[in-house]
């Protein structure tokens, strides 16, 4: 066991340079003097990273049930991911947690005003498991969503208490269809009962708020316009604490410029082509948004692993689609459009075609899960650290329900998960259970009810062959 004997480096140093601010990952040298670097273990800092696809799955449906489109066969650890859309997810089992059979009643109709209106208030559901008051003004009202419990508890600790991202335009204001305002279809994530928090498309200004780059708009404009790096303005800085550290630290800190680089560039080539004149996919959206979605999910992915390399805050909710979207997604091998392949009429060559389009977004996650595995945090990586809840508030979207909805968790949470598991949820279990149960896993214990909770879901084990016996 080596011990660090240099002068210690705060946990909060920064790297300055022309109105450039940029956080440092974590380094030996930010550990006390001779002490013990594994000892940090004791002090995991958790990272909660809850990402939303609407529109439910090919395989809540009672074809896509039978088939095990979504979910594997077998519960417990020896389950089977070849044929679902969770296959992609393999080479991570280990820190995969598959919890089947849930059911977000808080999104269904509870009088006949709100019946047909699913589209329209699911998404406010799934991570505050609460039902959205009918409404087309500013008097909306659902709940607190789990990722604002977790900021609220620890992202006081971060410059930025959590972040909030999207991939579709979520721009529409005033009411959308059957009675509900437009605020529940286009944000997840609730600071409060009547708080909904803005979610942002534009890779670029996720980018500007990680770095500080720029006090203002024009600021920003005029600093993209000269087309230098960040990392240009923080050379002198970078250089003077380069001699301060050790030969690991160095090609820690040399590694997380080079990602900032890479990322930055990506951004910059995103914003040339979309300048350019040259048509465009996606003709309204913001100038540093790619038309490429696979491009655009990864580029907000890595912004993620970024900012929780550097600890400048460790909660996001990520919105991946809005509903009834009629994007297409070619890649999945289907060319049918979203909201009309989730529609599928109960036809089984319909609700494969629509599972290739579940499988292909599923198939984005691994990517993350790998910037995260092969990030260093402490004496383990972020993926050790982190927990990824990965779901959606609707099952068959065919027949609007919310029963059987799809969802799994990554990441160890710091030791908190096992990992390697199928759980089958006893018929009418609530999601809430499940994510009360996620809230105490990342340190929130001070909760004992969340959205339509009955009790806790035991995640690590016994719930496998109860609940499996119970469905």
């Amino acid at each position: 066991m080596s011990f660090i004997t240099q002068k210690h480096l705060s946990r909060r140093t920064v790297l300055k340079g022309m109105g450039v601010t940029m956080a440092l990952p974590f380094l030996e040298a930010m550990v006390p003097a001779r002490s013990a670097f594994g000892a940090t273990a004791a002090n995991r800092k958790i990272r909660l990273v809850a990402v939303e696809m609407v529109h439910g799955s090919a395989g809540s449906s009672a074809i896509g049930l039978k088939k095990s489109l979504w979910s594997p066969a077998d519960v417990g650890h020896d389950f089977d991911l070849s044929g679902t859309s969770l296959r992609s997810l393999e080479p991570f089992r280990d820190y995969l947690t598959i919890v089947s059979n849930t059911d977000v009643r808080n999104a269904e109709a509870f009088t006949a005003p709100e019946i047909g209106g699913d589209h329209f208030r699911s998404s406010a559901v799934f991570l505050t498991q609460m039902h959205p008051k009918q409404t087309q003004g500013s008097d909306v009202r659902v709940g607190t969503s789990i990722d604002q419990i977790y900021a609220q508890r620890f992202g006081q600790d971060t410059p930025i208490p959590s972040m909030q991202l999207c991939i579709e335009n979520v721009d529409q204001a005033g009411g959308c269809s059957y009675g509900y305002s437009c605020t529940y279809t286009d944000s997840i994530s609730w600071a409060s009962p009547t708080q909904p928090l803005p979610m942002v498309r534009d890779p670029r200004v996720v980018f500007d708020q990680l770095f500080g780059v720029g006090a203002t708009p024009g600021e920003r404009r005029e600093r993209r316009a000269e087309d230098r790096s960040i990392l240009d303005w923080l050379s002198t800085s970078v250089s003077r604490l380069q001699r301060e550290l050790g030969t690991a630290d160095r090609a820690r800190l040399s590694d997380y410029m080079e990602n900032v680089r890479e990322i930055e560039r990506r951004i910059q080539k995103v914003e040339a082509y979309n300048s350019s004149g040259e048509p465009r996919e996606l003709p309204g959206a913001p100038i540093g948004v790619p038309d490429s979605f696979a491009e655009h999910v990864k580029l907000m992915f890595d912004l993620q692993a970024l900012a929780f390399a550097s600890d400048v805050t460790r909660a996001f909710a990520f919105k991946l689609g809005r509903d009834a979207s009629n994007r297409t997604y070619p890649e999945s091998g289907f060319t049918g459009a979203f909201h009309s392949a989730s529609h599928h009429g109960e036809r089984e060559d319909r609700i494969v075609e629509f599972s290739k389009i579940n499988t292909y977004h599923v198939s984005m996650i691994p990517y993350f899960l790998e910037r995260l595995k092969n990030t260093p945090d402490g004496d383990s990586n972020l993926l050790e650290n982190t927990l990824l809840i990965y779901g959606s508030p609707m099952g068959d979207s065919n027949l609007h329900n919310h029963k059987r909805v799809p969802f799994f968790v990554a990441g160890h949470a710091g030791g908190a998960l096992k990992g390697g598991l199928h759980h089958k949820a006893a018929d009418g279990t609530p999601l809430a259970n499940v994510m009360l149960s996620l809230l105490h896993k990342v340190g929130v214990d001070n909760v004992d009810q969340f959205g339509d909770s009955t009790g806790e879901f035991d995640l690590n084990g016994t719930a496998v062959a109860t609940d499996a016996a119970k469905g």
